[in-house]
């Protein structure tokens, strides 16, 4: 009985008007008065918390005030974000393949195996026989019709401007060419000792020393990642970070270093992908 006594008592309470009113100082004369209860000061309460946090949540999601908050991304952040991802894997990828070609080089240079990434490449076991082709008459007319207009084609094609012009580092008769097989990365060509070697293209001198199995070493790099290389110098011309042009004489040939049985000049050509035979691109 007692605990209903008190519900009604509580009830009575809430729902009990109060009256706040304004008064003037001096005469006590009522100017506004607003009958309350607690149950009326609670509603407007919630209702205008309500409409604080509905104003609030329109004005972050609807408005740039969002870019404001910390945490929260913007399109031009994740828009950074995935060029950013973009950027990292190219430099990625172009790290594997400078790291893979500076092993290779390394590797040449003191006389040791080069190791081909694509030797065991799956490309070798294409059996092209079981390749069925068939060519239609109007695929030979526009075949025909390119290879007339690349005739008078200006442009300079990919191939072309990765393989400049390059001229012949000496005059001499090729002992020995290029077999990959036989790891032989470039050509001897057969010279009397202190014959001029010339630089093949312009470039920067990468590397001008003896070594032990090559002797007097000149590495040049030119552009398109392509680097000429000159073994068994009997003395060089030029030093590390020398820029050099097309026909300069960067070294004499020789008869330095262990892996040499006769005045020569051993040269090679390399480009991100291995070594390249010189006489695809050179006439010797």
């Amino acid at each position: 009985m007692a605990v209903g006594d008190k519900t009604k008592k509580q009830k009575k309470q809430i729902n009990k008007n109060y009256r706040l009113a304004v008064m003037e100082e001096n005469s006590y004369q009522e100017k506004f008065a607003l009958s309350l209860s607690i149950r009326n000061i609670f509603l407007i309460s919630s209702s205008i918390a309500f409409v604080i946090i509905l104003i609030t949540s329109l004005l972050i999601f609807y408005t740039p005030i969002r870019e404001y908050i910390p945490g929260y991304d913007t399109t031009k952040i994740r828009i950074q974000a995935v060029q950013n991802l973009d950027k990292l894997d190219s430099i990625m990828n172009s790290l594997e393949k400078n790291e893979q070609f500076i092993k290779a080089f390394s590797r040449t240079i003191n006389g040791q195996d080069f190791l081909n990434q694509y030797e065991n490449s799956k490309i070798k076991e294409l059996d092209i026989t079981d390749l069925e082709v068939s060519i239609s008459i109007e695929d030979s007319i526009l075949r025909k019709i390119v290879e007339v207009e690349d005739k008078f084609n200006i442009i300079e094609t990919e191939d072309d401007f990765q393989a400049p012009n390059l001229i012949s580092p000496a005059s001499g008769i090729i002992s020995e060419g290029f077999d990959f097989g036989k790891q032989h990365y470039g050509v001897d060509i057969v010279l009397k000792e202190r014959t001029p070697i010339k630089a093949v293209y312009d470039g920067i001198v990468l590397f001008s020393e003896w070594t032990l199995n090559s002797g007097y070493t000149v590495v040049v790099f030119h552009k398109n990642e392509l680097i000429s290389t000159y073994k068994h110098n009997q003395s060089v011309k030029v030093e590390t970070g020398d820029f050099v042009q097309t026909g300069e004489v960067i070294a004499l040939s020789g008869n330095t270093g262990e892996f040499t049985s006769g005045p020569h000049l051993h040269f090679e050509l390399w480009d991100l992908q291995g070594p390249i035979n010189p006489e695809d691109l050179i006439k010797f």
